[in-house]
Order: C-alpha cells, then structure tokens, then sequence
C-alpha cells in the first residue's frame, strides 16, 4: 500500500485530491495522511514516512520551496517524492520546485483527476527506480571494490611468479600460458558484471553451506541476501541479453526457419513449465510453414512469449496457448494466443514494451525485459506488434514481420 501525504491549509482541495487519487489508483491501495501547515507536514512525514507528498505551494506558515527543504533535510538523498502544486504557478517557481528537488509540478484549475494520477503515480515509480539505481550502484561499488582487491593480489602473485620465472626454465611455458590466462580472466572480470556477482554467489552459498549461525534471525538474513543476490544476478543476465539483442540487430544472416521445427524445440525447452501449468499448447503453421528470418532472433521472440504465456496463466484454469501463422495483406503474421490473466489495456497499453514494466508481479518472478527484447527484434525488421487483451481472459500478440521476413 502506498501512503500520500496531503499538504494543503485548503480542506475541500485535500477532500478532493483524496477522491481523484482514490478512484484512479485504487483506494485499497492507498492510505493518506493530511497536514494544513509546515509544521503539521514535518511531524505528519516524520511519523508516516509516505511514498509521495503533494504539496500546496501556499501555506499560512510557510511556502513550498522552504517546506521542501525542510523534508529534504529529513530523508536520505534523492530519496524524497514530492510533486509541488499551486494555485497561481509560473515557469520560473516551476524551475525552482524542480531544482529544489520536486518531482513533478502541477498548477491548480489546470489539471484533471486523471492528470493528478498520472502525475502522483509516475513520481512514486521515477522516485523508486531512482532508490533502486541507487542500491543497484552501491553493490557494483562493492562488487567493483573487490574486484580491485583480486587485481592487487593478483598483481602481487604474478610479481611474484616473475621473480622465480629465472629460476624455473622448464615451467616457463606453461606459467606463461597460465599468465595469459589469468589476462583473460582479469579482462573479462573488469567488463563483464556477470562474472563478479555469480563469483559472489558461490561464496554465498559456500557460506551458507559450511558456517554454522546461532542467531534465530540468521535464517531470515540469509534467504533475504540470496533473493538479492539472485535478483541482482537475473537483472544482470537480462541487461546482458538486452545488449546482445542490440547485436543481432546489426545484420545477422537469415535463413529459412521451419516454425513447426523451432517451436517443438522451444516446447521442449520450456516442458517443466508447461506440466506446472497443466498447459496444452497448438499450433497451426498450414498457411505459413516457414519463414526466412533470422533462427536465433525468431527463436527468443517465440521462447519469450510462450514462457510468458505460460508463465502468467490465470490460476483457475489450465493454460490453452495458440501458435498459427499467416499472411496478411501479403505480411507474414506470427501469432501467439492465451487464456491467462490478461493486460488492462486502458491502463498500461503503452507500457508493455518498455524496458523493467511488470504488470503481474505477484503471479511470477520476472525483471520485465521479454517483452522488451520481442519488440526490438521486430521493430529492427521493419515490422510491429499489435496487442489485443481483456484482463482475466488472455492476450493475443500478432506479430507483422515486415516484408523482408518472407
């Protein structure tokens, strides 16, 4: 549950922002706590601690910018979510909020409750990706802090290892090989971020494995430090494929796929996962049995969405999942169909394929990147997606490869 805090000496505009916020994200999912002066706000936000603060410019005892300052002074940096609002605003007190530290800006009269819930809820998530960024580089900090801990070791060996180099010709070689190797190792460690994090796992888990703790929290400590650690390694894992689907962009050669051929393999693959949800997958390619495409970028678009399809299945019924190919005004389609839990369009239709957005996160793990990936091998060949959806009934990706596809 989020928790606003309501600056305003004004009560009806607090009575109403309540009712705009409520109807627009939810009043089982919100709480408010309310302040008519600066010092009702500090104590308020010193107590509650919100998500968001909306907060009147004019107070009788203070203006915004010094209430601003003052909460600022109370909260780690850039930690704290306020969207400034007011009742006769200008650009230059608009510049000012945000210098200051405001996160979004609203003027009084100029805004709708549809507006004022956009603009709450996009500075609670800028506000919370930030802490996460924040997080996520104080553990490279860490993770890179390390690293240069092994490189001076690592110096310090091979300085070593020189010294008896004159003394062990017959070795000479094979050292020299080894030293290539380390090089390898110390260039890939320095580039790649995979490799320290899942360096910090297996320590973990041989800690774990061989310590022996006598505090009663010690259990809790230690599943909560692995979920990090396998979060932080699975957001790592899929920035990588991010970056290697940048790659397959650039001109990979294509190749006649056999969709029935490909999506066997994947259903293969992805077994265990159908079994969980007791899932019937079908398939029909008469129309279109193959494909000249790229093999490896065809086969992430269709793993990615029918272990999405599978992954997001509504928990009261097995999952039914379609796959069939065809053309469309001389466009190969690809199409892929579910029967789970479904995407309020309305509401989320112009976030499904942007990078980190989950839209089911208590039905499934996830980091929110498949969908991005899909989209970007498609729109890389001159083709598009559409989506039709209804929430608790399924969703239908049909994906327009663009002509150069056939």
């Amino acid at each position: 549950m989020k928790k606003i805090l309501l600056v305003d000496d004004n009560e009806q505009d607090r009575a109403l922002y309540r009712r705009f916020l409520g109807r627009h994200l939810g009043f089982e999912s919100i709480s408010f706590e309310e302040a008519a002066t600066a010092a009702e706000a500090r104590a308020q936000f010193l107590d509650h601690r919100p998500d968001c603060v909306l907060l009147d410019y004019n107070l009788p005892d203070a203006d915004g910018l010094d209430i601003l300052a003052d909460l600022k002074s109370l909260t780690p940096p850039d930690s704290l979510c306020v969207v400034m609002v007011t009742g006769g605003g200008s650009e230059e007190l608009a510049v000012r909020a945000l210098n200051n530290g405001a996160l979004d800006y609203l003027v009084k009269q100029q805004f709708d409750q549809e507006l004022l819930a956009k603009t709450v809820l996009h500075a609670i998530e800028k506000n919370e990706w930030r802490q996460y960024v924040s997080r996520y580089h104080d553990e490279l900090r860490a993770v890179n802090q390390q690293l240069r801990d092994s490189l001076d070791a690592l110096t310090e060996t091979r300085h070593e290892i020189g010294l008896k180099n004159a003394q062990l010709t017959a070795a000479n070689t094979d050292l020299a090989r080894a030293n290539l190797d380390l090089d390898n190792f110390v260039y890939a460690a320095s580039h790649d971020l995979k490799q320290p994090v899942d360096n910090l796992r297996g320590l973990f888990e041989e800690l774990r494995n061989s310590a022996t703790f006598h505090d009663a929290e010690a259990g809790t400590v230690l599943r909560l430090v692995d979920t990090s650690l396998q979060d932080l390694s699975k957001t790592i894992h899929d920035l990588s494929a991010v970056v290697q689907a940048e790659r397959m962009t650039g001109g990979q050669p294509t190749e006649k796929v056999v969709l029935a051929d490909l999506t066997n393999e994947i259903l293969t693959l992805l077994q265990p996962q159908i079994a969980a949800a007791e899932g019937r997958v079908q398939t029909d390619f008469t129309a279109l049995p193959a494909l000249q495409f790229e093999r490896i970028s065809l086969r992430t678009i269709l793993l990615n969405l029918l272990g999405n399809a599978l992954k997001y299945r509504h928990p009261e019924r097995p999952a039914q999942v379609e796959v069939r190919s065809y053309y469309d005004a001389g466009q190969p389609v690809l199409e892929v169909r579910d029967n789970g839990l479904g995407i309020d369009l309305e509401r989320h239709g112009g976030e499904i394929f942007q990078l980190f957005r989950r839209f089911h996160p208590q039905a499934s793990s996830g980091t929110g990147v498949g969908l991005f990936l899909v989209n970007r091998l498609v729109q890389a060949r001159g083709g598009r997606i559409e989506v039709t959806s209804q929430e608790g009934q399924g969703t239908t990706f049909r994906l327009y490869l663009g002509p150069q596809a056939r």
